[in-house]
């Protein structure tokens, strides 16, 4: 059996457990740290889960020097996820961590030389790259088809947005801005489409909507405006884009119209590769239903590619014969696409020594480089280069 710690039982990491045991490889969960565990036991016991089954611990030092594991996944709130990973690096353990890797440069940089002077492989929580729709993409480019990739436009409008600004998630001193937190994907998902390396980058942020004069720390249960509001729980309920109009009882869902909400509500970068091509980016949220869009073109002189997660399709568009191409995956019903079932099988291999990750360190720390560089560029109002020195 493949014995495995968590190190932070949030939602995602849940996700990934069950994902990663129903897979019927003889990985089982054998223990859990974090401040929750009573609230984590009866949580079980209401999903069916004996947590009598499972050593709990509020110490990850602890769990770790006690407990033989054969693996361990990092699924804190964003600003632990370096330390952890850490801890878990130390002992030359496999790890599953997830993103962003790091939220700092002190952070990355400590996580950086961690995972040098480790033996443990890492398999960072990267969905997208591992889809069927990015692997369909990649064959295709990786074929010649479209000729040599020079210029890629990618876009992310992200029509659940509210999230980062209703909940934890519009604390920036957690999540590190909304680079770290989308753009980090997509950054990945790019760099592993062309396969060469990023060398400079210049970006704009901007927070034209989710803002305004509110009181900090407004619940939407407690605004005078709430049966109104395009973005209380009540609103969205009667639009069906959710099954309550109650407030979620894990967590009040807070004004996104207040003082306090934290994150910007768009961003674009301008990242130039080693090649000399370049890729514009564009990230949005306040888009909503229909205007919800993933993916890229990617053109080269011979054709040009174009790929959309929410259409779940892959268009080849020949530049000099006339002919497209396209091509329809069947993912939408699955975990991320698909990538997380890919994460999870990835992880059980290298915990058994079969394979190296899908998703390795390296991938995480630069994708986690280039949006620190973008935020401090965008501050700045400077290119930044994507280097480590």
């Amino acid at each position: 059996m493949l014995k495995l710690g968590v190190i932070g039982y949030g939602g995602r990491i849940q996700g990934m457990v069950n994902i990663i045991e129903s897979l019927r490889a003889g990985a089982q969960l054998v223990a859990i740290t974090d401040v929750r565990n009573d609230e984590i036991r009866r949580q079980m016991r209401a999903r069916g889960r004996n947590p009598d089954d499972i050593a709990f611990f509020t110490e990850a030092d602890e769990m770790l020097d006690q407990m033989a594991l054969d693996g361990a996944l990092v699924g804190t709130r964003c600003s632990l996820h370096s330390a952890m990973a850490q801890k878990v690096l130390r002992r030359n353990l496999p790890l599953f961590l997830e993103k962003p890797v790091a939220t700092t440069m002190t952070d990355l940089l400590a996580l950086k030389q961690a995972g040098e002077d480790s033996a443990g492989r890492v398999v960072v929580s990267f969905p997208l790259r591992v889809t069927p729709l990015a692997q369909l993409a990649k064959q295709i480019i990786d074929s010649g088809q479209i000729g040599t990739v020079e210029h890629v436009q990618a876009y992310n409008n992200v029509p659940y947005g509210g999230v980062y600004y209703h909940y934890w998630y519009r604390d920036e001193s957690e999540t590190g801005g909304l680079w770290l937190q989308k753009a980090t994907h997509d950054f990945d998902y790019i760099n592993y489409l062309l396969g060469i390396q990023p060398r400079w980058i210049s970006a704009m942020m901007s927070k034209q909507v989710f803002k305004g004069d509110h009181p900090a720390g407004l619940a939407c249960k407690d605004c005078p405006e709430e049966r109104v509001c395009p973005e209380s729980p009540y609103t969205l309920w009667l639009a069906g884009e959710i099954n309550s109009p109650d407030n979620p009882p894990w967590e009040p869902y807070l004004c996104s119209f207040a003082v306090d909400t934290g994150n910007e509500d768009s961003g674009s970068a301008l990242i130039e590769y080693e090649t000399g091509m370049h890729v514009s980016y564009s990230q949005n949220f306040f888009a909503r239903r229909g205007a919800a869009t993933r993916g890229a073109t990617l053109l080269g002189y011979r054709g040009a590619l174009q790929f959309d997660w929410y259409t779940d399709e892959v268009k080849v568009h020949m530049h000099h014969t006339p002919r497209v191409e396209t091509h329809r995956v069947d993912s939408k019903a699955l975990s991320h696409g698909g990538g997380d079932t890919a994460l999870a099988q990835s992880f059980i291999d290298v915990m058994r020594g079969a394979s190296e990750s899908v998703a390795p360190l390296e991938a995480g720390l630069l994708s986690v480089l280039m949006c620190l560089k973008a935020k401090q560029s965008a501050q700045t109002r400077s290119f930044q280069a994507v280097a480590w020195d």
